[in-house]
């Protein structure tokens, strides 16, 4: 008799894992409190204008191609890409010094060698150590649970480890290599993208800029909504189930097994259970017996260290940008170590950074014709850091020093004049609308001691038949690393199945 698998949630990593399971031959069923597929992978319509919700940077492309092709698919018939080049541009004093950065070699040491040959060098160099690192981490942390302390705590993977040197953080690594403190933001910056500040993110981090070096940036046609639909909808041909609206009230544990899940106060039961609820949520209100949560009691998950937020806005823009170069672009603050240090301390920001994307100057279907849809993320404070109180005043506030910043761009000065449609995404909208704990957009914070065997893996720990995956699970955030929580967390079910 075919095995059935409940999943909770058709986020990301819900639907990579719901693909996988299906494609196993196991009866598979989503549950989703939401209207449509991929969570904060999803989108917002308004007025001809199509935004992506949240993630928008593809990186890694063959870990979203894997999950069609295990199926026997091609990718192309469910997510066409395209590569960016270049990647995206870094503006500086006010919008007057723009950097674009491609993964064009040549082209990037001639950036580099227009500061100075030794920060070239440097960047050479960083190239190559964190590359090494890189595929280390793939190796042996990355693409692997820690069922228990001896997965970690063997001499074999202790050497690893050292490998990675992740006791310095990725500031201070990218002060090795690289003096010009603007190249170096726009490197280190970026592990605020995954929710952890360069000033405390271990330095394994700057592996993510690295990826975008060496590998590219990619668009999926659509959005990244596109590949949200292109999951379900594969799901759907072999097979798969899906219950949207509906919110699951409780795991169902009985004799220390999960066997189901409650759901408007009926039953319904499965072999397994996989969770793909942010994970401090489902400990706090899914799983609720103490002796069924391990360690992850409530006052535990309360002390937590939890990824920043975000407050983004999605403007629909009466014209086109040809002045803007480039779909992705990052706008930084003037002290960005001081934007930083607020954002981690639950400070007001006084001078922000941003990142601001234009889907639809590479896909104009995604905006009335002629015109542009404006995508501008914000990093806030979480909530259980944030020293003051989120309100209207804030938003508004907040949107205020976004436009006042966005207009010192080229072509930019009446951008708040341009705006005919407006749409905004608070800290306690991430929080009420996905569960996001805290509001924390990015999950628990990937800190030293929340990261590889420290992070919340994906099996269980104190009862059988139940998994979770997603962001704040092992490996951590960002689409690609959530991808492999999925391939991680149906890899440690199907070992399971085989020990039985």
């Amino acid at each position: 008799m075919t095995k059935t698998i409940t999943i909770i949630g058709a986020g990301v990593a819900g639907l990579a894992s719901a693909v996988r399971l299906q494609n196993e031959g196991y009866d598979v069923t989503i549950i989703e409190k939401e209207s449509a597929p991929g969570g904060k992978m999803n989108r917002i319509d308004v007025d001809g204008y199509y935004f992506d919700l949240g993630p928008t940077i593809v990186m890694m492309p063959e870990l979203y191609r894997e999950v069609f092709e295990l199926a026997g698919r091609d990718p192309e018939d469910y997510i066409p890409m395209q590569r960016l080049d270049p990647m995206y541009s870094g503006y500086f004093d006010n919008g007057t010094k723009q950097y674009q950065v491609t993964n064009d070699l040549v082209k990037n040491i001639e950036m580099f060698e227009e500061i100075s040959d030794a920060d070239a060098e440097g960047f050479m160099r960083y190239l190559s150590d964190l590359y090494h690192r890189f595929n280390v981490a793939k190796k042996h942390f990355l693409q692997r649970p820690f069922r228990s302390q001896k997965d970690f705590y063997n001499p074999f993977m202790i050497g690893q480890g050292l490998k990675l040197r992740t006791l310095s953080n990725a500031e201070n690594l990218m002060k090795k290599y690289i003096k010009d403190k603007r190249m170096r933001q726009m490197i280190s910056f970026q592990t605020l993208y995954i929710g952890v500040s360069p000033f405390k993110g271990p330095s394994l981090y700057t592996i993510i800029p690295m990826i975008e070096f060496l590998y590219g940036v990619w668009f999926i046609k659509g959005g990244m909504r596109t590949m949200a639909s292109g999951m379900e909808q594969l799901f759907r041909e072999l097979g798969g189930r899906i219950e949207y609206d509906t919110s699951v009230e409780r795991i169902v544990i009985e004799d220390q097994k999960a066997v189901g899940v409650s759901v408007n106060e009926s039953f319904i039961p499965s072999d397994y259970v996989m969770c793909n609820a942010d994970f401090p949520y489902a400990m706090k209100n899914l799983v609720e017996k103490p002796e069924h949560k391990g360690k992850y009691i409530d006052e535990k998950i309360d002390k937590m260290d939890y990824s920043c937020s975000c407050f983004v806005l999605y403007l629909g823009m009466d014209r086109k940008y040809p002045e803007i170069d480039n779909v992705h672009n990052f706008v930084f603050s003037e002290d960005l170590d001081t934007n930083i240090n607020q954002i981690f301390d639950g400070d007001i920001l006084d001078d922000p950074s941003l990142y601001m994307y234009l889907a639809s100057k590479i896909d104009p279907s995604l905006a009335p014709e002629g015109k542009d849809g404006i995508y501008i993320l914000m990093p806030v404070s979480d909530l259980s850091t944030m020293k003051y109180e989120w309100n209207d005043e804030i938003t508004q506030m907040y949107r205020n020093k976004i436009i006042q910043k966005i207009r010192m761009l080229p072509g930019m000065s009446h951008f708040d004049q341009e705006i005919v449609t407006e749409r905004k995404m608070t800290p306690y909208e991430f929080e009420g609308r996905f569960n996001a704990y805290n509001g924390a957009t990015f999950g628990l914070r990937p800190t030293l001691t929340q990261s590889n065997h420290m992070r919340p893996q994906s099996k269980a720990t104190h009862c059988d038949n139940l998994y979770f995956t997603g962001s704040s699970t092992h490996p951590g955030a960002g689409v690609p690393i959530v991808l492999l929580s999925a391939k991680i967390a149906v890899e440690e079910l199907l070992k399971d199945e085989n020990l039985r």
